[in-house]
């Protein structure tokens, strides 16, 4: 590669409240620093079918506090194949883009990976996911919002909880991991989590209705991390089954969790890696992700940040277990 002069920026994956506040700060660094910016559409699709227009600031005004992607975004299966990563490198070389940075989650920072590895290929990956999976970082952009969303919506479920003296299982996103689960039920003072990391080998649905059903808390709310096999249907069907004189219903919160506009904390921490992605090719940095740990802007191998699990802090499981009594 010869002397970056023009950066593409894309979205890619599921949407995530705060990817917008994170375009808006890739184009402005950019342009602020003498790139010239250009926008693609539809993520990894649109790169491999040339869906590309140039962006100034003006682009980007008045959508930092707007929800999901003015740049769209798409699930794209062709660019698995060694095919399309070609179509997409020729788009590149095509619009003169000589760098690219990607929003989006695990997925989306493999496919940079790859691409990157293949055409030695400047690619900067942001975290733009609410599932708060990828390592490297302390949080990552959607996450915080979508907290924030969960917590609003039990509040309102435990009135009628309270009101029917039922038991609500609560089904949230978190993909593999459980951290929108974990926290959420200690934000809400849920009486329980079911999440993946809990590897206790005790039966958690058993463990919470030998200490979190008495007789003077007739109502709960537990909070469960989607899985196609063990998800919020699973455990109340259990329910009804072991403990049929309970009164359980379900309810599976869904894509509402991805809206909305982005919470202070997403828009701030969209608008630090997004600076941080233009300061990392400025720098001559390629294929990491720009994350934010313990305050610090860090740059994390992208192998780092899609290969290794990020580990979810084993406290916050004892401290809803204590709180909940």
């Amino acid at each position: 590669m010869g002397k970056i002069r023009c950066i593409g920026v894309l979205t890619s994956g599921g949407d995530a409240p705060g990817m917008n506040a994170a375009i808006r700060s890739v184009t402005r660094s950019a342009i602020c620093n003498g790139f010239k910016v250009k926008g693609i559409y539809r993520g990894f699709a649109g790169l491999i079918g040339g869906d590309i227009k140039p962006f100034s600031t003006e682009d980007v005004s008045n959508i930092i506090q707007t929800g999901g992607t003015i740049l769209r975004t798409a699930r794209c299966k062709e660019f698995t194949t060694a095919e399309g990563r070609r179509k997409a490198y020729d788009t590149l070389r095509r619009e003169g883009i000589d760098a690219l940075v990607v929003i989006g989650g695990n997925g989306s920072l493999t496919g940079a990976m790859t691409l990157a590895e293949e055409y030695d290929f400047p690619c900067i990956g942001l975290p733009g996911t609410i599932d708060n999976d990828l390592y490297g970082t302390d949080s990552t952009i959607g996450y915080d919002t979508t907290l924030n969303t969960i917590t609003h919506c039990v509040d309102k479920i435990r009135d009628t909880a309270n009101s029917h003296e039922r038991i609500f299982f609560i089904e949230v996103m978190g993909r593999d991991a459980g951290f929108l689960a974990q926290n959420s039920a200690i934000a809400a003072g849920a009486e329980a989590a079911i999440i993946p990391e809990d590897s206790t080998g005790s039966d958690q649905l058993i463990r919470f209705m030998e200490r979190g059903i008495r007789k003077s808390k007739k109502s709960c709310i537990v909070i469960i991390s989607e899985s196609p096999t063990c998800g919020a249907m699973h455990y109340a069907e259990r329910v009804e089954r072991e403990y049929p004189q309970y009164d359980v219903r379900v309810s599976i919160l869904g894509h509402l969790q991805r809206g909305g506009s982005p919470s202070a904390r997403d828009r701030i921490l969209a608008s630090r890696v997004g600076v941080g992605a233009i300061e990392a090719l400025m720098q001559g940095q390629r294929n990491v992700m720009v994350g934010v740990r313990n305050n610090e802007v860090v740059y994390v191998p992208f192998a780092d940040a899609v290969g290794k699990r990020k580990a979810m802090d084993l406290q916050l499981i004892r401290v809803l277990d204590e709180l909940s009594i």
